[in-house]
């Protein structure tokens, strides 16, 4: 049986609707979603696409973050599936790294890299024509990484990939991750999600932790699943679930979580997600949405916080981003929104103050976090023992080791009195206090019939075709 990853995109039937000159849809919207016209879209107007993507911009607080940094000495990873380099907003911005997918469809194919293209503009976008015009994404002086590690839909070689093993999928994001790590990124995004954990996966996870680097992952979009009405909460999806890494759920342009969005307690913050804009690997602008325009917005932020403090570990840099979330829910947290919305000018702000903390960098040295070194407590001072110490320390020991002599022979004579009774109790049966791990629950075929082992994700589940993932039997 299989299982695949599945970008956090949703936008209803087919691609989701592009931008036009003017900033007229190309697409009718639909109560089932968008639906993308025949039309060719025209290239945008100057600051068309600009000014449809500032709420975005506001809603992270992102320009006014940028005069302390625009991310400039970072590179994010960008797993997912390809980022061309070549768009108008990405020109020079983007690294090109391995093809881990085990299909064979070159980069010049119009269907590769459309979701991986997407969500690197909105994390290192620094427009075009001067900078006015296009996508700005959140750190747009940083440098992004792309690793390819799914397939679009409409990819040639996404029916070959949906047929690989969930050991040979699982393997290749750990293969990514491995990769980020070697070329010293300060942030990994992943805008993907898995129905299963790997130790692999989670191994890999950890080494990049140590290294310092920030990991984000989108938290899926089964909030309307039925598997997510049945239980009253969605699915959880790796490798958002996986300890370390900051889930990021989806919120529409007024706030209110997006309705696909997966409710769970991976859920740490949250970022607009719903009809985001966005250069895809045409060149032309989409609305997209999903948890996985959050999880790129989210890295954005992260990006910036690494530029300006380089060596603040990765649990402060989430910690900076979940403290200062705008928007909180009541009582402070909940499962659909995490802490609030991202803001990167009060992360940045409250950055500033954990840079200055004991420990702040990664693999600090224990004694600032144990004690030790010219910060500690000095010890309590203790006075030399003169003969009347040592003589009564001498017959406390002495008293101890008699009554351990006589615990010692009653303990015997009780043993006798066992072995010559014909009914020796047996030793009860020892209950486990772990009740082992967590089983991932099956949803009903009918909700998801071609993910036997991955978790539902109904109609929500979207994007350039990413709307039912089938899968080629159990």
């Amino acid at each position: 049986m299989l299982s695949a990853a599945r970008p956090g995109c949703q936008a209803g039937r087919g691609r989701p609707p592009r931008l036009a000159a003017g900033g007229l849809l190309l697409a009718v919207l639909t109560a089932a979603g968008a639906t993308m016209a025949g039309a060719t879209a025209a290239p945008a107007q100057a600051d068309t696409v600009r000014d449809a993507q500032m709420w975005v911009l506001d809603a992270v607080g992102a320009p006014a973050a940028w005069p302390v940094t625009e991310g400039q000495g970072t590179t994010v990873a960008v797993i997912d599936s390809g980022v061309n380099p070549n768009v108008s907003d990405l020109a020079g911005s983007v690294i090109t790294g391995p093809d881990l997918t085990g299909v064979h469809t070159p980069p010049s194919n119009p269907d590769w890299g459309v979701h991986g293209t997407w969500m690197a503009s909105l994390i290192a976008g620094h427009g075009h024509a001067g900078g006015g015009s296009g996508i700005m994404g959140v750190a747009p002086r940083s440098r992004v990484l792309s690793i390819r590690v799914v397939t679009d839909r409409h990819d040639p070689g996404y029916a070959s990939y949906q047929h690989e093993s969930d050991f040979r999928v699982q393997n290749a994001l750990a293969q990514a991750i491995d990769y980020a790590i070697s070329r010293r990124v300060s942030v990994i995004s992943m805008s993907l999600g898995y129905g299963e954990p790997s130790a692999v996966v989670r191994s890999a996870l950890q080494n990049a932790l140590s290294d310092g680097i920030v990991v984000v992952a989108s938290s899926g979009n089964s909030g309307t699943s039925v598997g997510a009405r049945a239980s009253g909460q969605a699915p959880y999806s790796f490798p958002a679930d996986y300890p370390g890494v900051l889930g990021v759920a989806a919120v529409a342009r007024d706030g209110a979580p997006a309705g696909f969005s997966s409710d769970n307690l991976s859920v740490q913050v949250a970022a607009p997600g719903v009809n985001v804009p966005a250069q895809g690997t045409d060149g032309q602008y989409w609305l997209v949405s999903g948890t996985s325009p959050a999880c790129a917005l989210t890295a954005g932020v992260a990006a910036l916080i690494k530029s300006r403090y380089p060596r603040l570990a990765p649990a402060l840099v989430i910690r900076a981003i979940t403290g200062s979330a705008r928007s909180r829910p009541p009582g402070g947290y909940d499962d659909k929104v995490g802490f609030g919305t991202v803001n990167a000018a009060a992360a940045l702000a409250a950055a500033g103050h954990l840079a200055t903390l004991p420990g702040a960098a990664p693999g600090a040295p224990p004694t600032l976090h144990f004690g030790g070194g010219s910060a500690a407590v000095p010890l309590v001072p203790v006075a030399p023992r003169g003969p009347a110490g040592l003589v009564l320390a001498t017959l406390a020991a002495l008293g101890c080791l008699a009554l351990a002599a006589a615990a010692g022979v009653g303990l015997a004579r009780l043993r006798q009195t066992g072995a010559r009774g014909q009914h020796a109790a047996a030793p009860a049966p020892v209950t486990p206090a772990w009740p082992g791990p967590r089983v991932l629950p099956t949803w009903p075929a009918a909700d998801d019939p071609g993910w036997p082992r991955d978790q539902a994700v109904g109609p929500g589940d979207q994007g350039p075709g990413w709307q039912t993932w089938p899968r080629p039997g159990p």
